[in-house]
């Protein structure tokens, strides 16, 4: 028995110190610190306090924290660059691990939070992703660095709509759009494509905005604060896509559903990509499902929990949708669409 105990100390103990190195990875993330040391090749403390307009005391101990989980090394004494492990973090290096930065201390954030509501009941919505000023605005890069490259390798390859609206020069709308990743995306791919998003956050419409401005797609491109359960456009749209976004607004679901069939045109799709919560409690055991079972206990504080593809797609048929399922990420998430048929 000792020697389990032992062994299940030594492998939490492994754990932590992982938690505790995307901590100090988002620090440096956050606050520009990597970056700058990118762009400066090397520097002091003094030196990258000033070129980040950081406090000298909080980069001091930052860069003790950094140089001891190897994503710094010290070339001369109190002089820095990054290790490999530290430009990995870096926002636009390819693969970036900055994703698992964010995640760490937003689901900290959000696992405090479910320690205390579970006391009393209490679900606060949308409103607890807002409460930490430096996760906000890594919300949304989180989400196209983790969902992008699978947009792009085996979603649009799948789902033929995406080519069917380009061919057309058809109109997508994007609810819940962050920083605009996904109608960014589309726009790259398709050349005759426009796109409209849609969030209730104005951090990520500004994001969104400025991104798709300097990727020279704001003559197609246009973002605006906005509450989906009151969107409205005069033109008919040949796309509206909720991308992660469903189940936030689910417990409205028959008015949201009738927002998207109001607003397609003949032959126009819905489509919706969730995450393929499993039918068997005993598939999150599995290693690359368990982060979707804490997940989805933080979405419980924001008042949603996941969806089964099968609900969306009779929520589909209820209001004269012709729905298809399409699985991608090896069955963990599923992109449902809802067609209204000529």
């Amino acid at each position: 028995m000792s020697s389990q105990i032992d062994s299940l100390r030594q492998d939490i103990m492994r754990r932590a110190q992982g938690a505790v190195s995307l901590n100090i990875a988002f620090i440096g993330v956050a606050n520009g610190l990597f970056a700058a040391l990118d762009r400066l090749t090397h520097a002091s403390v003094p030196e990258l306090a000033q070129d980040t307009g950081m406090d000298s005391g909080y980069v001091d101990r930052w860069c003790d924290a950094a140089y001891a989980f190897e994503y710094l090394e010290e070339i001369e004494p109190g002089v820095f660059r990054l290790s490999d492990s530290g430009r990995a973090f870096l926002p636009d290096s390819p693969g970036t691990l900055m994703p698992f930065a964010v995640m760490s201390v937003l689901s900290a954030h959000m696992a405090e939070r479910a320690a205390g509501l579970m006391r009393t009941g209490e679900r606060p919505g949308e409103s607890v992703l807002a409460e930490r000023e430096t996760i906000l605005p890594w919300f949304g890069p989180m989400l196209e660095y983790q969902f992008g490259p699978l947009l792009d390798k085996q979603v649009l390859d799948q789902v033929p709509v995406f080519r069917e609206v380009d061919s057309r020069g058809g109109l997508a709308v994007d609810l819940g759009c962050g920083n605009g990743w996904y109608l960014r995306r589309l726009a790259r791919r398709y050349p005759h494509l426009r796109g409209i998003g849609m969030d209730g956050f104005e951090e990520n419409v500004n994001q969104a905005t400025r991104m798709a401005e300097a990727e020279g797609l704001s003559d197609r491109l246009t973002f605006a604060v906005g509450d989906l359960n009151r969107f409205h456009i005069e033109e008919p749209v040949d796309l509206i896509a909720m991308n992660r976004a469903l189940h936030h607004v689910w417990d409205q679901k028959e008015n949201v559903f009738r927002i998207l069939r109001e607003h397609l045109k003949p032959g126009g799709a819905a489509v919706i990509w969730e995450p393929n919560w499993p039918a068997n409690r005993s598939d999150l055991r599995s290693p690359d499902r368990r982060a979707m079972a804490f997940q989805n206990l933080t979405e419980h504080v924001q008042g949603n929990h996941f969806l089964r593809p099968e609900e969306i797609a009779d929520q589909f048929r209820a209001v004269g949708l012709k729905p298809e399922v399409y699985f991608v990420a090896d069955g963990r998430d599923a992109v449902v669409t809802g067609t209204l048929v000529d």
